[in-house]
């Protein structure tokens, strides 16, 4: 691994720690987060402890933090090799790879701890787990490897709803995994849509992604193929599951409708990157829309006025049956 020789100097600690905020890609976790919400939400049935809602997305943002700042240390020579990101805090000399891994390592020891004391053992290891498969499948030997990297080292980014689930019920069913298969089929459209917006940047530094290597039609065939998976699975939660209802289903469709809209109209133009772009945006607000369904409809308050709903039109119903009866 190689990385620039020039060493920047802070001026005050605000600097320092804005590059050690920068560090951890923030913009990325909130995505993560939204999705342990959702899974909490279901698993406590809308009844979720706050105390526990707060220390799991800590230790997650912990965790994902730690992840990405790992990312930051091992990528730092396609970082610097990219003007796009050569400004990023290690490519530019202002952080050391060697403070970056110490910070990396306190983060995840904290999220660790975090979770073994006020969560349980097993969302702490599943929090562990996110950062090793991140780090030694995804990083190490896909990324730089296989055409397949998006889509295996998904599951990376797919272990925050297993880790919110687990710190509800301390255990592991179908539905997370569910969740878990959800985001990871999501992943693929989600990604290659980026990838499309920046070929020419991945291909400078010879990072197999699917459009380097396939072009960008067969790219786009993959996303639409992906999108007719991931919408259609997302209904699984409904039927057979039933860990979700009427509201989540919904919501689903609508924004299922929307997502193989945008998808279609990426395989009809694989070129055009504005169309990319917009599915690349799109994507993400799919996924926090879907689970803030999944959210909204495990909420008690949701369930009684559904079944208030459902009760003034069966007696609306039988009212007029019986007026003209």
């Amino acid at each position: 691994m190689t990385g620039t020789q020039v060493i920047r100097h802070h001026d005050n600690f605000l600097q320092v720690a804005k590059s050690y905020y920068q560090l951890t890609k923030p913009r990325i976790i909130p995505l993560l987060l939204i999705t342990t919400v959702a899974a909490m939400g279901i698993a406590s049935k809308g009844s979720i402890d706050p105390f526990l809602l707060c220390v799991t997305l800590l230790g997650g943002t912990l965790a994902a933090a730690s992840a990405q700042t790992l990312n930051c240390i091992y990528d730092r020579d396609i970082d610097h090799a990219m003007l796009r990101t050569r400004a990023r805090p290690i490519p530019s000399g202002r952080v050391r790879p060697l403070h970056a891994l110490i910070f990396a390592l306190v983060l995840a020891i904290c999220s660790l701890a975090l979770f073994i004391f006020f969560v349980n053992t097993l969302s702490g290891l599943l929090a562990m787990s996110g950062i090793a498969f991140y780090m030694l499948i995804y990083t190490h030997l896909l990324k730089r490897h296989s055409v397949q990297n998006i889509v295996i080292g998904g599951a990376a980014g797919s272990i925050p709803p297993l880790v919110g689930w687990a710190a509800v019920t301390g255990d592991l069913g179908w539905v997370p995994w569910i969740l878990f298969a959800i985001v990871f089929l999501w992943t693929p459209p989600h990604f290659w849509a980026l990838a499309l917006m920046i070929k020419d940047d991945y291909a400078e530094v010879e990072i197999p992604m699917m459009p380097v290597v396939k072009g960008e039609k067969e790219t786009a065939d993959q996303i639409w193929i992906y999108t007719l998976i991931v919408v259609p699975f997302t209904f699984l939660l409904v039927y057979p599951f039933g860990a979700c209802g009427i509201v989540y289903g919904l919501i689903a469709g609508v924004l299922g409708v929307s997502f193989l809209k945008k998808a279609w109209q990426v395989k009809q133009h694989p070129f055009d990157k504005d169309i990319a772009r917009s599915l690349f945006k799109f994507s993400i607000l799919y996924m926090m829309l879907l689970c803030a369904g999944m959210a909204i409809d495990s909420f008690p308050l949701t369930h009684q006025c559904i079944a208030l709903v459902g009760n003034g039109f069966h007696a609306s119903i039988e009212l007029f049956a019986h007026l003209i009866g």
